[in-house]
């Protein structure tokens, strides 16, 4: 699939999205919503990809939302498409939902984890699209900023559900509310980043990582564990995690690459794992209602 805003590249199971408008630093538009959606589409059903990695071209990783427009820039009627052909679950009738949140609720069902190495500036869009990712890692150089208020918008792209969720509430408030710009290193120090690095390092850490997951785990044994961790997020008591839990331990336990896993422990070799996320996820998969707009 030819791409026009972003990178898409694989290589060793692991699959690196680069946002790429350099020019206008990776400002998020349209094209750039659709693109993202349909390279998190590519992912999940390539079973040679094993994690992801979102990053950006040039100085920024994404300076937010396009505003080329002006005053117009929020008009999300236009920025969504009014008639145009977007996802499925959507049809193709008039709609007003936010553009960000398509690519967030794309990137929270994605069946690989998903790792953003924030090269620089993660403003707005550029910031609340990398809090579905799994871990956030950023240069040191890069600043955040989650800017609504000073747009004089709201919070979008799922981030009211995200944020308070990995900082929270206190946090999550305090940047929302006063719309600051702040560090890499605030954010690290509030668990928003997992961890800064010389810009030159960036990629070889989120690589680093990426690598551990892709030579030690099993692939659908990752898929389960992703579903069950972000799932549980809103679960209302430890008795929903139990009963998943017991149906996948029993699940996994049974398959090859259990006896794989064991096998290679004592045998101290690499494990060669057999299973394939599109194939082999359990028949309760999904266990959950998914919400309709």
């Amino acid at each position: 699939m030819a791409f026009s805003t972003i990178l898409f590249d694989v290589s060793d199971g692991i699959c690196t999205i680069t946002l790429n408008r350099p020019e206008q630093l990776n400002a998020f538009n349209v094209p750039m919503m659709r693109e993202l959606i349909d390279a998190f589409e590519l992912v999940d059903r390539d079973d040679a990809i094993r994690v992801v990695i979102v990053t950006g071209a040039g100085r920024a990783f994404c300076a937010g939302a396009d505003l080329a427009a002006g005053s117009e820039s929020f008009d999300y009627e236009e920025l969504a498409g009014r008639d145009q052909e977007i996802p499925a679950e959507m049809g193709t009738r008039r709609q007003t939902r936010d553009g960000g949140g398509l690519v967030t609720l794309r990137i929270f069902r994605c069946t690989k984890p998903v790792i953003a190495a924030i090269n620089g500036h993660a403003v707005g869009i550029g910031a609340t699209m990398t809090l579905p990712m799994d871990l956030r890692l950023a240069a040191v150089g890069a600043k955040i900023g989650f800017v609504f208020g000073a747009r004089g918008i709201v919070p979008e792209a799922c981030s009211s559900w995200f944020l308070p969720r990995i900082v929270g509430i206190s946090q999550a408030a305090e940047w929302i509310y006063t719309s600051r710009v702040f560090s890499a290193a605030e954010g690290h120090e509030h668990g928003l980043i997992r961890s800064v690095h010389e810009p030159d390092d960036l990629l070889a850490a989120a690589r680093a990582i990426a690598t551990e997951i892709v030579v030690n785990s099993a692939p659908v044994s990752v898929a389960l564990s992703r579903m069950m961790l972000w799932r549980m997020l809103g679960a209302s008591h430890p008795m929903e995690a139990h009963r998943i839990d017991s149906r996948a331990v029993q699940y996994t336990g049974a398959q090859p690459d259990a006896r794989e896993g064991i096998s290679a422990f004592f045998e101290k070799r690499p494990a060669e794992w057999t299973m394939s996320v599109n194939d082999d996820l359990p028949d309760f998969v999904p266990w959950w209602d998914e919400p309709t707009f």
